[in-house]
């Protein structure tokens, strides 16, 4: 900062590019997210069942989402240290060995989807959604890969700031997955695992579109991303885990507290599972302003530690904090002024569009929150500490959310509406902790950038 230049210039300019770089990584989320959307659309076209069916598929299917998330956001930080540093050279090597990681990933997950299906039973989900959502997962499993690579491909993209492929191959998805899963549903007669086929089809497609724009674009040449044919290497891939394990555990505590809410809800009926679904869409579709600016605040955090800039690190955060609690009042006003319609999109039933606008009032309740608690996470990402934030993760959700959630909803007999009472105290509770945790980092000296 200039000495001519006021504190809130500094911030309307850091804010400003901070917009620009996150901007992409919005919209790619938001495409995303569109995906669940469009299944939620098509699934509920086809009957409440196949709606229930897909919801809580999706639910389980999230959690590969969030793991692949997690873990493969290492790469993102340790690009943008290497990248702020000076170090390019050192990129393509630690990609080559971050798409290793990313294919194990990918293999491991569909196992893990599957098992997911198996125990659909055990957790009491409602028999009649249970056939179809079992055929949904056991679908859908085969683009696990897909998606780790196409993570991992991204995140490199994102992690030298260039955040426009992300926002252009997730729209190329999003437009490719509403007539596929029309087909496959309704033309070829698969019903809910006809949309499972859909995604996993898209999410290949992703993956390799990716790989070739890497590989052809100028932008990326003299990172030598594919220049040669490099075996798996522990010490990087270690390198990489012990970055990206705590993420990713981070991340499923968080997501998991969604999806264990959604599995709970799955044994109070179909009403009630069709409501969650619906509001748990748009409440997720909100959360994604957030997190894109908070994937671009981990790039931005990142430059600065590889700059050794700490006071570009502070500013960085206080542009992510400043631009999404803009978004999160937005969408605070959305769910409460809106509910009742943005619920009428997706079904006719007058029970689960009333259950639905009052879960989305809660949902308005836990934006700033769940807001303040992704910047801070995305911000402590880039100065690569990640592993005090898993455990004030697992305090959060675990120990306060989902216990008092579990308790109003189904002890008390709240329902839908206790456990979603659980959301807001867990999230509270993160985004508390975290942006302490964060503060106190950002006023220490900058640790040196490494790789192994």
């Amino acid at each position: 900062m200039t000495a001519s230049e006021s504190r809130l210039a500094r911030l309307l300019r850091e804010m400003r590019v901070s917009f620009v770089l996150a901007l992409p990584l919005v919209l790619s989320q938001l495409s995303s997210m569109a995906m669940n959307i469009v299944d939620t659309v098509l699934a509920g076209r086809h009957g409440p069942v196949t709606l229930a069916a897909v919801g809580v598929g999706s639910a389980v299917w999230s959690v590969v989402i969030l793991v692949s998330i997690g873990v493969l956001m290492a790469v993102p930080p340790t690009v943008s240290q290497l990248n702020g540093a000076g170090r390019r050279a050192d990129i393509g090597p630690v990609f080559r060995q971050a798409l290793w990681l990313a294919l194990a990933l990918g293999l491991l997950l569909i196992f893990v989807v599957r098992a997911g299906a198996v125990a659909l039973e055990p957790l009491g989900i409602t028999a009649e959604a249970r056939p179809e959502a079992v055929a949904f997962l056991h679908a859908i499993s085969w683009g696990a890969p897909g998606l780790a690579l196409f993570f991992c491909l991204r995140n490199l993209s994102e992690g030298v700031a260039w955040t426009l492929p992300s926002m252009v191959f997730g729209l190329v998805g999003l437009t490719l997955l509403v007539p596929l899963g029309w087909g496959l549903m309704f033309g070829a007669g698969l019903g809910a695992a006809g949309l499972g086929y859909a995604v996993a089809i898209v999410l290949w497609c992703q993956a390799a579109s990716m790989a070739v724009y890497l590989w052809r674009a100028p932008r990326f040449a003299d990172l030598g991303l594919f220049a040669r044919f490099d075996p798996p290497s522990w010490p990087p891939i270690r390198a990489l885990l012990r970055l990206g394990l705590p993420m990713g555990v981070s991340v499923f505590m968080e997501g998991s507290l969604f999806v264990a809410t959604a599995l709970l809800v799955g044994t109070l009926g179909t009403t009630q599972m069709a409501a969650h679904q619906i509001a748990i869409l748009m409440a997720s579709l909100c959360f994604m302003v957030p997190l894109g600016v908070a994937m671009a605040t981990t790039v931005r955090v990142g430059h600065a530690v590889g700059a050794g800039d700490l006071s570009g690190v502070r500013w960085s955060a206080a542009a992510g904090y400043s631009l999404a609690m803009i978004a999160q009042t937005i969408s605070a006003v959305v769910l409460v002024a809106g509910a009742a319609w943005l619920a009428s999109l997706f079904t006719a039933d007058p029970a689960v569009i009333a259950l639905a606008s009052l879960l989305m009032a809660y949902a308005a309740v836990f934006q700033y929150p769940d807001g303040l608690q992704a910047l801070s996470a995305g911000s402590l990402r880039g100065l690569k500490d990640t592993r005090v934030p898993m455990f004030i993760t697992v305090l959060a959700y675990w120990g306060f959310g989902l216990p008092l959630g579990a308790w109003l909803g189904i002890s008390r007999g709240q329902g839908a509406p206790g456990l979603w009472t659980g959301l807001i105290l867990g999230l509270s509770v993160a985004a508390t902790l975290l942006g302490w945790r964060f503060w106190r980092m950002a006023r220490r000296p900058l640790p040196p950038v490494h790789v192994t």
